[in-house]
This record gives C-alpha cells, structure tokens and sequence, in this order.
C-alpha cells in the first residue's frame, strides 16, 4: 500500500529507485525456500534435512557464497503432510518469491506438491524422495535420493549373500506412497534374484500394534522380513518382533536408513540391513569432513537424510554460479533450470551426476539421482558397511 501511494506521487525517480532496490537486494541474498518436515512423525528426517541444508549454507556463505552472493534459506514446515505441502510451496514460490525449492520430505508429499512447482516453472529439488513417479511429474522436478528401485536389488543381494538368507517375509506400509514403492521394488528385486516370500503382509501409517502381522510371520518361517516402512511404524516393528523371539534379519527401505533408529529401537535395533550412497563409516575426505563438521556443530551423528541435504546444496550451488543473476525472478528460475542437469559433483554421498527420467508417455522428465549404493548392517549402535 505504502509503495503505490509512493509510485502514484513521484512516479518516475521512486520507481527507478524501487527498481533499483529490488534488483540489488536479490542479487544480494540467494533466497531458497526449503519445504520441509520438522515436526510430526516425518520430523524424524526433515530435521536431520535440515541440519545438513544449514551446514552447507553456512560453508558456503563463509567461503564467500556464491560469486559475493550470501545464500539465504528459508524453511517452511510441511509437517510431512500433502496438504501443507501444497499450502508451504504456493507460499514460497509465489509470496516469498524463492528461485527454487527443495523438499517436501515424503514422497506422498512430493507426489502432491511438485506439480505445483512444475505449473510454476521453478526448480523444486527432492533430498529424500525416493518412490518411482516422482520425477516424470516434469522437467522441473530433481532429486538427488537415489530411487527405491536402484538401492533396494543391492541390499537385497549383500544381506542374502552375507545373512545366508533363502526366503523372506515381506510387511509393507499399504497407504503411502513411499512404501507401496518400496513394496514395488522389493517385489521386483525378489524376484529376479528368485528368492521366494513365505507371506506378504501389510500394516497403515499410525498403527501401534504389529504383533497379529508379526506373529503370522513367525508362522511362515522366513530367514529374514523384507520391510518397507517410514520410521515411526517400523522402529516399533522392529521392537514387537524382537519381543516376539523374532531375531531374524530385517532388510529395510530408505524409510528405515536414519541413526533414529537407535534412539526409537534401543538394542532391538540389531540386524537392519540398509543402503545408500552414503555410510557414515565411509572413509572418503568428503564424507569424513561432512561427519566432523556436522557431529561439532549439531553434537550428534549426521544420517543419511542429513548428507544428501548437505550434497544437494552444494549441487545447487555449482549451477547457481553457473548462472548470471538477472534480478528477473522467472529468468533466473530458467537459467537454473537449464544449468542444474549439467551439474556433477562429490560431495558426502560420493560421486554425482543426474539422470534424466521420462514420464508415463516417454518423454523426457525430470531429474534423478546417479549413484552406487553402500549396504551397511546395525550392531550395537553403530552401521557397518558390508560388500
């Protein structure tokens, strides 16, 4: 209100100045939204996401930022929910005026938020979706989380080798995106390396008590349970099947690849097989400057959800420096836009490139992540890489 009565009386010299303004205090501060889950179950992940976003930026603005250029992050709280999702990113995109967006946290919420920020044509960038479809909603969706269906075939193939394992359980969550994937992927990977399933058996976001699916399990004599599920369901999985003399091997998803567990399972927490590209125990001088970086600043261990934040910052910074900074909010979303697919980096996570995805008809989509997995297994509350 204050700036129209200005523009009505001194309109060219206010004007020009205004203009002024807005294009210096743009190119002054690199504003990035990030739509994340710092509370509610999902606050498992989207706080470690938003530790590892916090150290990168504060690395790099240290370093100088991005050609004199500070980055400034703003995160808004999802909740883990797809209707805050969708709510935070109408928000950021068109109020705060961001130039790109990372998160949501889930994949449920990416499914229900990213074509927001496709139709609006700003890069929105996933550190922790992992469920197949993500990246065919369009040529402005990325992620650097390496898909279920990469990842899962490996874990299976390490803990089988290592575990002895000849036929599985399978308990998968029925109601969310993220672990119907999962189930998805499990199912293939099964298959191909024709290892046999005793019993498939579901459960939904918010149970408490697994012991009915446990104790069929148990029945059907498996040498390990296959588990796809989000944390907050599958540490007391883990815990009611213990409880159960279940002592078998569970072989999880990236729902279940967080040091959380240790917290929500205690001594339960044994015998989870889990991969990534990232392993805390990885010895590269990336990952081992990320882990004393982040273990000093946050007085705890960093996950994997924290890394791929941290990388992904860093993977946005490249193309951000790749780019002019116009001043003109929707031609500095396109050049970003077009510099990030060419972007390589290694970072916490190891090497990275991107991978270009196609949609449902096979046209070019979206942005995956290109990487190894690393398979680690828990022991007394510490990850141990397997090969």
């Amino acid at each position: 209100m204050t700036f129209a009565f200005a523009l009505r009386s001194r309109p060219l010299v206010v004007a020009l100045a205004a203009a002024s303004f807005a294009a210096a205090s743009y190119a002054a501060d690199i504003k990035i939204g990030a739509a994340e889950a710092l509370s509610g179950p999902a606050g498992q992940y989207g706080q470690s996401i938003r530790n590892g976003f916090q150290l990168a930026v504060d690395e790099i603005n240290a370093a100088g930022g991005v050609k004199g250029n500070k980055i400034a992050i703003q995160f808004e709280d999802e909740q883990g929910k797809k209707e805050q999702a969708i709510d935070v990113f109408k928000k950021l995109i068109f109020q705060d005026k961001v130039l790109m967006i990372f998160g949501p946290t889930l994949s449920n919420s990416a499914q229900a938020a990213d074509p927001i920020a496709q139709a609006a044509k700003i890069v929105v960038f996933g550190t922790s979706n992992t469920a197949d479809g993500i990246t065919s909603i369009g040529d402005h969706v990325f992620r650097n989380s390496v898909t279920e269906a990469d990842v899962l075939p490996e874990t299976l193939r390490v803990a089988a080798k290592h575990a002895n394992i000849k036929k599985v359980a399978v308990l998968y969550g029925n109601d969310d995106v993220f672990t119907k994937s999962g189930f998805d992927a499990f199912k293939k990977a099964l298959d191909d390396l024709k290892i046999p399933v005793t019993t498939t058996e579901t459960f939904a976001k918010g149970d408490v008590d697994f012991k009915a699916q446990l104790t069929k399990i148990k029945a059907s004599n498996p040498d390990a349970i296959v588990l796809s599920a989000l944390i907050a369901e599958g540490a007391p999985i883990m815990v009611q099947a213990r409880q159960l003399g279940i002592n078998l091997p569970f072989i999880g998803g990236n729902g279940m690849n967080s040091v959380k567990i240790f917290d929500l399972a205690k001594e339960k927490s044994d015998n989870l097989w889990v991969g990534s590209p990232w392993a805390l125990g990885n010895q590269t001088k990336e990952n081992q400057h990320f882990v004393v970086a982040y273990t000093q600043k946050y007085k705890a261990a960093p996950d994997q959800f924290g890394a791929q934040a941290y990388d992904a910052m860093y993977i946005a910074s490249q193309a951000i420096g790749k780019i002019k900074l116009s001043g003109n909010l929707e031609a500095d979303r396109k050049a970003l836009r077009d510099a990030l697919p060419a972007v390589t980096w290694t970072g916490a996570t190891g090497a990275f490139k991107f991978r270009q995805a196609v949609d449902k008809s096979g046209k070019p989509a979206g942005f995956d992540a290109q990487q190894a997995a690393i398979v680690a297994v828990t022991k007394d509350g510490k990850y141990s890489i397997e090969k």
